[in-house]
């Protein structure tokens, strides 16, 4: 019986879905709370009693959440939240029962739990093949259709350079140099787009794979990212966001 979770995510839009569905999936579960990082992550382990199951997301701040186990074993299950397919396989190794994409599904959930409480101690349930079931369903967004003088248009995902937010407005900058206004919000499309092909260097960009030209140390651990089309465009990436985007593109 589940009745202890902990929730292992960096993005506060994302914790907050998960908590919801948790609740409706399962009220009477008790959520012990929401850690950002894998150094929170250790410590809070080290310091407490195992939960009865860990929801995780991959990629953190300070690195991927398998660096977790290095330091720390859990004898729990875990089920993995995340927009990146390729770490399944690792996922199976360390106590993994299940691997969600994000955006995760109420259904998709209630299964993990399902297939959590089913599981005997020190073993795993789930089985390489139930994880690249889930990993084929996974699509993502390739066109946009926008509104254009008495009709619309389609913009492709693969012509945009990167997208980023100003004055609550989303834009996407296109390769040839044009702009275009969308209705999603960067949080909505980090979600929808190919993690693959893009990256979420901050609150405010998105930035396809294609566009980096260079990637410059900055001041503070940080890292400044120099675009092939637009040059005078600063995209700044936090000390702790650096080593995910240094990952990202060394995969």
């Amino acid at each position: 019986m589940i009745k202890n979770i902990l929730i292992i995510e960096d993005e506060k839009p994302n914790a907050d879905r998960l908590k919801r569905m948790i609740s409706a999936v399962k009220p009477d579960a008790h959520i012990l709370g929401v850690v950002e990082s894998v150094c929170e992550s250790v410590d809070w382990l080290l310091k407490n009693d195992c939960p009865d199951v860990i929801m995780m997301d991959v990629r953190l701040p300070d690195g991927l959440s398998f660096e977790i186990f290095e330091k720390v074993k859990p004898d729990c299950p875990v089920i993995f939240t995340t927009a990146y397919d390729e770490y399944a396989v690792r996922a199976f190794k360390v106590n993994g029962v299940d691997y969600l994409l994000k955006p995760v599904e109420q259904d998709e959930l209630e299964h993990a739990f399902q297939m959590a409480e089913e599981r005997q101690p020190h073993t795993t349930t789930v089985s390489l093949e139930s994880l690249l079931n889930h990993l084929n369903k996974k699509e993502y967004r390739s066109r946009f259709l926008l509104p254009y003088r008495d009709g619309y248009k389609t913009v492709l995902v693969s012509d945009i350079e990167y997208l980023y937010s100003e004055l609550k407005i989303t834009k996407a900058r296109l390769f040839g140099g044009s702009e275009e206004a969308l209705s999603q919000t960067l949080e909505e499309l980090e979600q929808q787009l190919d993690p693959k092909l893009f990256f979420r260097a901050n609150r405010q960009f998105i930035v396809h794979i294609d566009a980096i030209k260079h990637i410059h140390n900055y001041f503070n651990g940080k890292l400044k990212i120099e675009l092939r089309k637009s040059p005078d465009v600063e995209i700044i990436v936090s000390r702790e966001k650096a080593v995910v985007l240094k990952g990202w593109m060394d995969f």
